[in-house]
């Protein structure tokens, strides 16, 4: 009897052992892979090359709550805004962090942590900002995008070069 018990649980135990577990947690996938893309055709200002990785539906939510979302396209005018800001802009080499998780859900996210660093061309200051996004796959393409970072240094310098050239034009006219 004892013997019996013990094959049957040493046949439970290896059928247990060879059933094929889900990875819901890694630092290597094709996911991967793709945001790395992103993060290089953003780097180069690629637009095309970035938006080809995004579901036509996608929505992007940068610094914002979900119902504030944007469409890639949207993202892109922007971005094009933001780098006629910049005479450069990168991600800090060897500073930048990707892991994917499935969710209790069955949904697939890439997380990306990063440092940025952009040199503002109206008063060459260099911004340092630790970055963090979180991108949404379905079928091999992003669909939600969060991101997150602190841009208040860059703004109050820019509003502090505008109010100077308003200055600057006040005394002029005056």
């Amino acid at each position: 009897m004892k013997r019996l018990f013990f094959l049957g649980l040493a046949i439970v135990l290896s059928l247990t052992a060879c059933q094929k577990t889900e990875k819901r947690y890694t630092q290597q996938s094709v996911e991967i892979d793709t945001y790395k893309k992103v993060i290089d055709a953003y780097e180069k200002q690629d637009w095309e090359a970035l938006m080809s990785h995004y579901a036509d539906t996608a929505k992007i939510m940068n610094n914002v709550i979900e119902k504030e979302g944007k469409t890639i396209a949207e993202e892109v005018a922007i971005g094009k805004e933001d780098a006629a800001l910049f005479s450069s802009w990168d991600y800090v080499d060897g500073e930048s962090e990707y892991e994917m998780v499935v969710t209790d859900k069955g949904q697939t996210w890439v997380n990306f942590w990063g440092i940025w660093k952009g040199t503002l061309a109206a008063n060459n200051k260099t911004y340092t900002l630790p970055t963090h996004i979180t991108a949404q796959f379905v079928d091999g393409k992003v669909v939600k995008e969060f991101g997150y970072w602190d841009v208040s240094k860059i703004m109050m310098d820019i509003q502090t070069m505008e109010q100077a050239e308003l200055s600057t034009m006040k005394d002029t006219i005056n």
